[in-house]
């Protein structure tokens, strides 16, 4: 997977910073990888995440829009595996800040609606649950401007709210996730003028 990411970094070179009444459109991947041996047993814990942006920026520092996640993991569950699938939509602002000419820092602030399927296997034996709810989020990133529009960005996490509840049954999930240092994630941007 790192070599994934390595080759979506060189391949999206570019990126431009906030311009007034313009349109962004770009999207994040991100990855997680968690490896545990216990009493030579391995266990192996992955997510992928895939998040499309679209904004309009209204002023040289500031983003307004819309963006979506689509994820997919799977983990060790008891004497199985759950393989989790979800999927969130909500607006987003965004605040940049130029440190010069190449390079921006800026943070997502972010709220919407997510589901998820969950798949649990034991043995050839499976069952689903289809959870819906809410999230919140902030994710800081830094971008590295290049030209004709084009950008690369990156992060290492963020923090995240969510609550979900299962379709016909008592069962609701409310998770607080901090996760800087923990997930990586790559990015492409394009900037288009509106006239």
């Amino acid at each position: 997977m790192k070599k994934i990411l390595v080759i979506a970094a060189v391949a999206a070179f570019g990126m431009v910073s906030a311009q007034k009444n313009t349109l962004l459109v770009g999207g994040n991947i991100g990855y997680n990888s968690d490896n545990t041996t216990i009493s030579g047993e391995k266990s192996k814990t992955e997510s992928f995440s895939f998040t499309p942006t679209v904004g309009y920026q209204f002023s040289d520092n500031w983003t307004a829009g819309i963006n979506s996640t689509i994820t997919s993991g799977k983990r060790p569950s008891d004497f199985g595996t759950l393989k989790e699938n979800g999927f969130a939509i909500g607006p987003f602002v965004r605040y940049a800040v130029p440190l010069s000419q190449t390079f921006a820092v800026y943070g997502d602030l972010g709220a919407g609606y997510q589901s998820m399927k969950n798949t649990y296997t034991v043995g050839s034996a499976s069952s689903e649950a289809k959870l819906n709810g809410f999230y919140a989020n902030f994710t800081p990133a830094l971008f590295i401007n290049f030209k004709n529009g084009f950008g690369l960005n990156f992060n290492i996490g963020g923090i995240r709210y969510g609550h979900l509840k299962q379709d016909g049954a008592d069962f609701k999930n409310n998770k607080f996730n901090f996760s800087f240092g923990k997930e990586v994630g790559v990015g492409i941007s394009k900037n288009f003028g509106l006239k």
